[in-house]
């Protein structure tokens, strides 16, 4: 009987569509390209955060491979985050090379979040790159109160920012962390703002991750608090709207704009969830709310074949829990996860 040589080579690893234990098809990849920031939100982080050393950070090509992995096996969208994206060296070059997927077709969008401190420098290039829509994380519009929150932020710094993606035709949500007896006198002005623009407005509540100096428990609005107080002043239609995330939105009569409303305390959005997130360390976590990991950076590392990344990919899907475990306690007053948002990306 003869013998097919090939039958003794490794056989390439499927490149089939990612499913979860729960019968999600990952669909949407959020990916930290930095865990620096030059913000430090006192909701987010410590004042005096550590860093993590460069050779532990992927390089922008590991990111692209990996990114790339994941668009080959069903990912349609991917959104940069960070710590803040565009304080990355060369970030561009990245997101140059990641707009070919939209090009080909394989991804529906490529889009960040940032605190807009470098919009105004980036904004048209964004755009040239094929990026449509971006997230800009805002919490006040009060001068004084923002540098507060930021520690050493420049809000008209940002408002140019905004100006400037704006012009150059992009898509602007603004998102806004809701913080009790710091902003939650200015959601009107937020929302006159933002529909003013022809920006939707997300407000999002606190989520216990790493230490910080300030205890979370007074930090803490629940958006049920929130939009009952809204609807005092606001006529709210609730609407299918989707931008692949968890917000559920709403419809402003007066305005026409849309509110979304984040809720990972007050209502578990688990049941639909697409994504999953990667560290700029190259961690995959499978649920913000777990601590539950996959290492894709040694598989990329072990090989210039993508049958070990593709491999760990899979395994770390099939161990995509159902649901976050968030909790705020005022007893210990410990986060739910210890690690910072800037290290898992917001």
């Amino acid at each position: 009987m003869d013998i097919d040589p090939t039958d003794a080579l490794p056989r390439p690893f499927p490149r089939t569509p990612l499913i979860d234990p729960f019968e999600r098809a990952i669909t949407y990849l959020r990916v930290s390209v930095t865990d620096r920031c030059d913000f430090r939100c006192n909701y987010c982080m410590a004042e005096h955060m550590t860093f993590l050393p460069k050779a532990e950070i992927l390089t922008l090509e590991e990111i692209d491979r990996i990114a790339s992995a994941f668009v080959e096996r069903g990912v349609r969208k991917l959104r940069l985050t960070g710590g803040e994206p565009l304080v990355r060296r060369n970030i561009m070059s990245l997101i140059g090379t990641l707009s070919r997927h939209l090009g080909t077709g394989d991804l529906e969008e490529l889009t960040l979040t940032t605190n807009g401190s470098q919009l105004q420098r980036f904004a048209q290039q964004l755009a040239d790159c094929g990026v449509r829509r971006i997230n800009v994380s805002l919490d006040t519009l009060d001068a004084q109160k923002f540098k507060e929150i930021t520690r050493w932020g420049d809000l008209n710094k940002v408002l140019a920012g905004i100006d400037a993606a704006l012009a150059a035709g992009l898509r602007v949500k603004i998102n806004t962390v809701a913080l009790k007896g710091v902003n939650e006198d200015e959601v009107d002005d937020l929302i006159r703002w933002a529909h003013g623009r022809g920006m939707d407005l997300t407000f999002i509540e606190t989520m216990p991750m790493g230490e910080i100096e300030a205890d979370r428990t007074d930090q803490y609005l629940p958006l049920s608090l929130l939009r009952a107080s809204l609807a005092r002043h606001w006529t709210m239609s609730d609407i299918a709207y989707k931008t692949g995330g968890p917000a559920r939105y709403v419809e402003v009569a007066e305005t026409g704009g849309r509110i979304g409303f984040i809720t990972p305390m007050t209502h578990n959005f688990c049941e639909s969830c697409n994504r999953v997130r990667l560290t700029c360390t190259g961690t995959l976590f499978m649920c913000l709310g777990q601590e539950d990991a996959a290492d894709l950076r040694a598989a990329v590392r072990a090989s210039e074949s993508d049958d070990l990344l593709h491999r760990a990919i899979d395994e770390a899907i099939s161990r995509k829990p159902k649901g976050h475990d968030f909790i705020i306690d005022r007893r210990s007053k410990r986060p739910s996860v210890g690690r910072h948002m800037s290290v898992t990306g917001g």
